[in-house]
């Protein structure tokens, strides 16, 4: 029976990422230009490492300040490898983001396994901070500051000489973007997505229940990591550029900040956080030039319009915006079979046989 059921879970989920595939690929051929599919690239690759961070964080309950500096090594996965192989294609160069931070990522789950609370935060708060210096000394192979640069990915010649690289891009970031849900989706149903949680909530009973609770934290740091490395590829093919100066602490607190508003445990709330981060400013920064302001307080106006918006949704969310979602959807649902119950009138008691 429970292999029937997760069975049908993983069709299910199957067939939702599907037809979301189906969506997304009609919007960005048919609807979205070439500024908005740039725009939606950036989600998708931000969506993918705060999905890694909401199963750290939020599922497995390891706090992590240092995810930029896992993108990073990604980043530089692909672009140290393009640079010596510029034929190479380019899932081999995904694949190999994903291994390299990977690799990684067990590395700094098996030292994070000692550490708990506020010690693990500052461990990889070291980590986001120191690892961006690395190749301003190993410039030879990184580029030093000014990075490596990084051809985005050609499209195929069938779709033709005018297909935008914007929407080839945004095609590739999107199909990475499902693939990654979709197993991430079938990972937190499952067994170990169990194990995460009850490592999560205590970690005594979990230990006297058989759970190894350091291998499962290592687990989750590698799965995070792999997210990471992951959304680091993609990150440089998006901007041309790996420089140290993309991956500094800002990126790690914008993944941080994107799953708390988003909802921490929720894949979907990193989807949503990922929206919210990456189109505030966007947002905000076209209000504030449309109010001819002086530049000093147009600069910062955007900043603290994005401030605020964050305070209410986490005062009016607290349980983040996925959860609210869920919360008001609980709340109709239940009003509306409440309204069901109090229209049926009960039935006329009969008279008695004679």
């Amino acid at each position: 029976m429970n292999s029937l059921l997760r069975r049908f879970t993983f069709v299910r989920h199957g067939l939702f990422f599907l037809g979301l595939a189906v969506v997304l690929l009609i919007l960005t051929s048919f609807v979205f230009d070439s500024y908005t599919n740039y725009n939606v690239t950036e989600v998708a690759i931000f969506a993918i490492s705060a999905a890694g961070l909401t199963v750290l964080t939020g599922i497995n309950g390891q706090v992590s300040l240092g995810h930029g500096a896992l993108m990073m090594i990604g980043a530089y996965t692909t672009s140290v490898l393009l640079t010596w192989h510029p034929d190479l294609p380019l899932v081999l160069m995904l694949i190999a983001s994903i291994v390299s931070t990977g690799i990684a990522g067990a590395i700094v789950g098996i030292a994070g396994a000692r550490l708990r609370g506020p010690y693990l935060a500052g461990a990889t708060l070291a980590l986001a901070v120191a690892l961006p210096q690395v190749p301003s000394h190993f410039a030879s192979v990184f580029g030093g500051n000014q990075g490596l640069s990084v051809s985005p990915p050609t499209p195929p010649a069938f779709l033709g000489t005018s297909f935008a690289p914007e929407q080839w891009l945004a095609w590739i970031t999107l199909a990475a973007a499902v693939i990654t849900f979709f197993v991430l989706a079938n990972l937190v149903r499952s067994a170990t997505g169990r194990r995460f949680r009850m490592v999560r909530d205590n970690e005594v009973a979990a230990r006297l229940s058989g759970i190894d609770v350091a291998r499962t934290q290592v687990l989750a740091f590698v799965v995070s990591a792999a997210c990471a490395g992951l959304a680091g590829s993609l990150f440089a093919y998006w901007v041309t550029v790996t420089s140290p100066s993309g991956f500094t602490l800002n990126l790690s607190l914008s993944l941080l900040t994107a799953i708390v508003i988003g909802g921490l445990g929720s894949l979907s709330g990193a989807v949503l956080g990922s929206f919210i981060v990456v189109y505030l400013p966007v947002w905000t920064g076209g209000f504030a030039s449309s109010l001819n302001l002086s530049s000093n307080i147009a600069n910062n106006v955007p900043l603290a319009i994005y401030g605020v918006v964050l305070i209410v949704a986490i005062l009016v969310f607290p349980r983040g915006v996925a959860g609210g979602v869920a919360s008001i959807v609980h709340g109709v649902r239940r009003a509306a079979g409440s309204n069901r119950r109090a229209g049926v009138l009960p039935a006329a008691p009969q008279a008695p046989a004679q």
